[in-house]
């Protein structure tokens, strides 16, 4: 395999870079913002740096953070006012930015882990946690037993646990 060059690196790593992005700001120009400015920087160090994907990726998340940090206000208001109402830190927190970003790259891994999952299983997952169903109502609506609705839903949950725990993340965010 030849030399890995910047070109190579930027046409392999761009879209998940930006994927990642996203998902710690939620915000798509933001997103393209940091991604750029890091493959910038990328290129001013290409002889200095000896694992540029993590450097990437570590750059990324710290960009993202810098921006949530130098936003809080935005992103706590933008937050609050998003279509999938999940549970923000208390005031209490707000006054610690290491929680209230811990608490915002945690839901951002869980939205593209939910995102990654099939079509069934995103569905269970909806019906159940966000629709707030019983597996009962569950089964009725997709048709599955009862006992293959909680089977399922505990293997999803478990596999997203183990998935945000190798990202780092504790048993606050499961």
């Amino acid at each position: 395999m030849g030399e890995l060059t910047l070109q190579a690196l930027f046409d392999a790593e761009e879209a998940p870079l930006l994927r990642y992005a996203f998902s710690l700001v939620g915000r798509r120009a933001v997103a393209e913002e940091i991604v750029q400015d890091v493959f910038m920087r990328l290129h001013a160090q290409w002889d200095d740096v000896q694992a540029p994907r993590a450097w990437l990726f570590r750059s990324v998340r710290n960009g993202a953070f810098k921006h949530l940090r130098d936003n809080k206000r935005e992103v706590f208001h933008a937050a609050k006012d998003s279509r999938d109402g999940g549970d923000m830190p208390t005031d209490e927190e707000t006054q610690r930015p290491e929680v209230a970003l811990a608490h915002m790259e945690a839901v951002g891994a869980l939205r593209q882990m939910l995102d990654e999952l099939d079509e069934t299983d995103r569905r269970l997952v909806k019906l159940k946690y966000f629709g707030d169903m019983k597996y009962r109502d569950i089964s009725k609506e997709t048709g599955l037993s009862v006992g293959n609705v909680g089977y399922r839903l505990h293997h999803i949950l478990k596999e997203l646990a183990g998935k945000l725990r190798n990202l780092g993340f504790d048993d606050r965010y499961e």
